[in-house]
């Protein structure tokens, strides 16, 4: 089969069908943050699974089915209490109407509020920000009825250029808006497949003079859909030779599973899974 030319190739993240599907990362007690998120963000538990072989449990929890909705994946390790955040990892937001009430409930609850509600700085957008038992930040943002409440993964990079480029390039994201905030001294960028009320979006976030963060091992990864897992990670490969990042797992069906996954760091570290749309609705069933 002969093989694409990189111009062509390059075109296929534009065409293929993707969206963001999950984020994967580590809780301390899983039974505790189910409760958390059901009871204070309204979240729906989805699916638990045990693998007691690999001594971990992992649940799905989101504000709509797997099929349609981006979810949170929460691993839990036998017997791993407690994570390192890092620096890099930045939060998740949720939408909702009404962010004074939620902030309310969550209180009322026992949850942390570790910024009260009100417009953001220079703006009218209502938001809070609430911290979960595990020390995960979530913001909470003020927005009208949309089809994804859950709606951000922010983390933080060193070069937002070269981000952009590399997710519109690697992943075929769109570059949704950049904002500057000198007074602050950082600059945003949300990158997505839809605009920011339809979908759930990536907030990457620069700030003036910090190039590099720590990791920690308490959030891993987030993972898109392809329609061609083989074809998705040639492209990959082609980005990372021009803008950094490194190839994890090559394209391949998972023993045992068989869903096609491959699985890649981008400049900064942070990982992406790419998971065959088709095998991953079967996963489902």
């Amino acid at each position: 089969m002969a093989v694409a030319p990189s111009a062509e190739l390059l075109e296929w993240p534009k065409k293929d069908k993707r969206r963001l599907l999950h984020a994967v990362y580590r809780v301390g007690d899983l039974d505790r943050t189910i409760e958390f998120y059901t009871e204070c963000f309204g979240m729906k538990l989805l699916r638990k699974r045990d693998i007691p072989e690999e001594k971990y449990s992992n649940a799905f929890l989101g504000f709509g089915p797997e099929q349609s909705n981006f979810v949170v994946e929460l691993t839990y390790n036998y017997g791993v209490t407690s994570y390192d955040i890092g620096t890099g990892f930045g939060h998740f937001a949720i939408a909702t109407p009404d962010v004074y009430k939620m902030v309310e409930d969550i209180r009322a609850k026992g949850g942390t509020i570790t910024r009260e509600p009100g417009p953001v700085k220079g703006g009218t957008t209502v938001i809070a920000f609430v911290k979960d038992p595990d020390g995960y930040i979530f913001e909470l943002i003020q927005r009208g009825p949309t089809p994804e409440p859950l709606c951000q993964v922010m983390l933080r990079v060193g070069d937002l250029d070269r981000s952009i480029k590399f997710y519109e390039k690697a992943l075929g994201m769109r570059l949704l808006r950049k904002f500057d905030n000198p007074q602050y001294k950082y600059t945003l960028a949300m990158m997505g497949y839809a605009d920011e009320d339809e979908t759930t979006v990536l907030e990457l976030t620069y700030n003036y003079g910090v190039s590099e963060y720590t990791k920690g091992n308490a959030y891993a990864q987030v993972a898109i859909g392809t329609d061609d897992v083989y074809k998705s990670a040639e492209v990959v490969k082609l980005v990372i030779e021009e803008l950094g990042g490194k190839i994890t797992r090559q394209p391949g069906p998972i023993p045992g599973l068989n869903t096609k996954i491959t699985s890649f760091l981008d400049p900064d570290g942070w990982k992406t899974v790419l998971v065959d749309n088709k095998d991953f609705l079967k996963e489902l069933q």
